[in-house]
């Protein structure tokens, strides 16, 4: 291209710009850089971001595909591109747009809001061979149509191609260095003690490069450092280290001529020559770093040694309890708790708040944020900041919107938000995490066999008996679905669908024939089975082979959750004559005093109100049994699909039942559904049963069985209580959810119900 003069006429400026769109340099792909920019995700997704004449811009969407996308990833280093997104997805592009603001061909943090950048590529089109997107065909540099409402964005695999090592600026200063990320570091022990723990809390640091474990230096080595390795292997804490007793056993070793030490030193092993973290960075790759050798003549790491980090783990994965619990400042300690998320340390982000649960809205939703919730609960930094309700959508109050955290809070309390309801925030953008969990060997004690996928089967543990490690059955006795909830989370399969008492349909293995756990009690919240309660000795009259137990996992699950609101909103009071209750009675909805009485004369005293039961979960809700199972009641004149879907009680303020009812499921339908989702599950003409994702059932105040009977209960107050699935017959990803409590006063006349919430 020709170069512009100083002083041109008006006529230049268009005609030049109209020979760089027809004529493409040759030079052009050697000179662009690509970048990904965002606030969510992990390395390999973000933003796309271009530098052209040393200014970042972003990439328009208009005709953007999954071939721009491909060829993007693998000019960044990437094997391929998972997919792409639009109208920016990850932010708008305001960028500093100059060339040192950034790692080029990597990845980046959100850089802070200056002035917009140039959009650089509009209309994009690739083959998808093409070794650089300047190689793709497109408007011209900077001729573009676009505002940065539409900047295009990538998600790349998370596998890196051979021989697209990590880079850093060829002068070997302190750079940020793409490609370091969870699977990469890992902290080999030292001490034979720590090498018999599961997890391994304290080591070497090592990071993978080109298939090799590589040693980092402990030059300028920080525990701002330690911090970012800890939270990466998902431990919420670094811990101090004995920095001289293990230069001691460094030293000793060197001295040693068949040191293995030795020789690894004298191959130069170290890679990573310097690293210079803040503490906030959720992944070490986004930390300034010197990779070594510096030069052909240097040496690496001159007097140093391998650098060492101790990690303190979270309650979950602690030996003991109450150790090193995070200080929080007084007052701003936000209990914040995860939920619907397939696999430990990931689900859906809810604080509480004035005393309820709600969720957090994902404007301005990052990985910083992400981290202090995921150290917050135990885990380590976060992988992931889902937006968009990707682990389904909460119900009830939105507490917190735009986030704003630094990554040293101990609680989410401690960041700056907004109020999410003065934000125009719904339940479509609620935020989501996925946390570094640390690495156990949990997964490895426990299989299931003889299933028609890996998915299902008998369960085998490996326990240890006699004094060695071996493989055995499960007692099928008083086994649930909470204890195959946590078979099915140990095997990293999600949630389970049926726990099996009798397994006569599958073989088990023949070394696992013997029982070697029985009594299994789980509260369905642990990590492995052999965190729950058993018996000591085996006690199993049934014995194993076909009344051994047994599970279905499924990778996505239903969780209904009551609406709290609306129950305190429709409670009132109704006499009911006995002449208009006989249906009722029939179906046990009636307190046992009604047996007694002179019918049909008399009345009853019935606390009636609506329920409005959502499906918050992954997965539709349906009936245990099959239609051909249900049982018709000629009385209503239709069909039970389970006997007892809800339970309502009435309870003392100390917990004793002082009245109950419960409501047959004569019909699960959608009663509604949200605006775009159709509605699947009806009872008219014997039709499928079920509750929808996201939608919700409703049954209203002035049905039958829509009450409790307070006939004979005297005034005073009480705790209203509902619980959903009460006998837990079909599985949800979360049944701590299922109970909705009430303050109930209660004057002989009337109700007053106030104070709903679901735990």
């Amino acid at each position: 291209t020709m170069a512009m003069p100083a002083v041109a006429r008006p006529i230049l400026p268009p005609l030049v710009l109209l020979l760089c769109w027809v004529v493409p340099s040759r030079q052009e792909p050697a000179l662009v850089q690509l970048r990904l920019v965002g606030p969510r995700g992990p390395a390999g997704e973000g933003r796309l971001e271009v530098l052209y004449q040393g200014r970042w811009g972003t990439v328009c969407d208009d005709g953007f595909d999954f071939h721009v996308a491909t060829v993007a990833c693998r000019q960044l280093g990437y094997t391929a591109a998972v997919t792409w997104t639009h109208s920016a997805t990850y932010g708008q592009g305001e960028g500093r747009g100059q060339v040192g603001n950034g790692r080029p061909n990597g990845d980046m943090p959100s850089p802070a809001c200056v002035s917009p950048g140039p959009i650089w590529l509009d209309n994009v089109q690739c083959g998808g061979s093409e070794g650089s997107l300047a190689e793709c065909v497109h408007n011209g540099w900077g001729t573009s149509d676009c505002h940065h409402g539409e900047d295009a964005g990538v998600v790349c695999s998370g596998q890196r191609l051979p021989g697209s090592p990590p880079q850093a600026t060829s002068s070997g200063h302190l750079g940020e260095v793409p490609g370091l990320s969870l699977e990469e570091v890992r902290l080999k022990p030292i001490l034979a003690r720590a090498k018999l723990s599961m997890p391994v809390t304290e080591g070497a640091v090592e990071v993978k490069h080109n298939g090799r474990w590589r040693q980092v230096c402990n030059a300028g080595w920080t525990r701002n450092n330690s911090r970012v390795v800890c939270g990466m292997l998902g431990f919420p804490q670094e811990k101090n280290v004995n920095t001289s007793f293990y230069r001691k056993l460094w030293n000793m070793k060197l001295k040693d001529p068949n040191s293995s030490l030795k020789t690894l030193s004298q191959k130069n092993s170290f890679w990573v020559h310097r690293v210079q973290c803040q503490g906030m960075e959720p992944h070490l790759a986004r930390c300034p770093t010197q990779v070594a050798p510096l030069a052909p003549h240097e040496h690496a790491c001159p007097r140093g040694m391998h650098a060492i980090v101790s990690c303190l783990p979270g309650r979950t994965f602690q030996k003991g309890t109450g150790k090193g619990r995070s200080k929080t400042s007084p007052g701003k300690v936000l209990p914040v708790r995860l939920r619907a998320g397939t696999h430990a340390g990931e689900g859906r982000v809810e604080v509480l708040r004035h005393g309820q649960w709600g969720t957090v809205c994902d404007k301005q939703w990052d990985l910083a944020a992400a981290s202090v919730v995921c150290r917050q609960l135990g885990y380590g930094t976060a992988k992931q900041a889902l937006l968009g309700a990707q682990m389904g959508q909460g119900l009830g109050p939105i507490h917190m919107s735009e986030v704003r955290c630094t990554g040293h809070e101990h609680s989410l309390g401690e960041c700056r938000f907004q109020d999410a309801e003065r934000r125009g925030c719904q339940h479509e953008a609620d935020a989501a995490v996925r946390c570094h969990v640390p690495h156990t060997d949990f997964q490895t004690q426990v299989r299931l066999a003889g299933g028609r996928s890996p998915e299902e089967g008998v369960v085998e543990v490996l326990v240890p008996v006699q004094g060695r490690l071996q493989w055995g059955a499960v007692c099928g006795a008083q086994w649930g679905l909470n204890e195959a909830m946590v078979v099915c989370r140990q095997l990293g399969l999600g949630f389970a669908s049926h726990a099996l008492q009798e397994t006569w349909y599958w073989a088990g293995s023949p070394d696992a024939a013997q029982v070697v756990m029985s009594g299994v009690r789980c509260a369905g919240t642990e990590l492995a089975l052999q965190q729950c309660q058993r018996h000591g000795p085996i006690h199993c009259p049934s014995g194993g082979g076909r009344f051994s137990a047994g599970v279905t996992c499924t990778a996505h699950a239903p969780d209904l959750v009551m609406n709290a609101q609306l129950v305190q909103e429709t409670a009132y009071l109704e006499d009911r004559p006995l002449e208009l209750l006989y249906c009722a009675h029939e179906e046990r909805c009636l307190s046992r005093s009604a047996d007694h009485m002179h019918w049909p004369y008399g009345h009853r005293r019935l606390l009636r109100f609506s329920s409005q039961i959502h499906n918050l979960g992954r997965a539709d809700f349906r009936p245990k049994m099959g239609r051909h199972a249900w049982t018709w009641h000629q009385c209503h004149r239709h069909f039970h699909s389970i006997e007892v879907f809800t339970h309502y009680d009435l309870l003392t303020l100390n917990g004793s039942k002082v009245a109950e009812g419960h409501k047959a499921s004569f019909c699960l339908e959608d009663t509604n559904c949200p605006e775009g989702l159709q509605r699947r599950f009806a009872c008219a003409n014997f039709g499928e049963q079920g509750v929808s994702v996201g939608c919700w059932d409703t049954y209203r105040h002035d049905i039958d069985c829509q009450w409790i009977d307070i006939t004979d209960v005297p005034p005073g107050s009480y705790t209203f209580q509902v619980v959903v699935n009460p006998k837990h017959e079909v599985a949800e990803s979360d049944f701590s959810n299922n109970v909705m409590r009430c303050q109930c006063k209660y004057d002989g006349q009337r109700v007053w119900m106030h104070g709903c919430h679901t735990s």
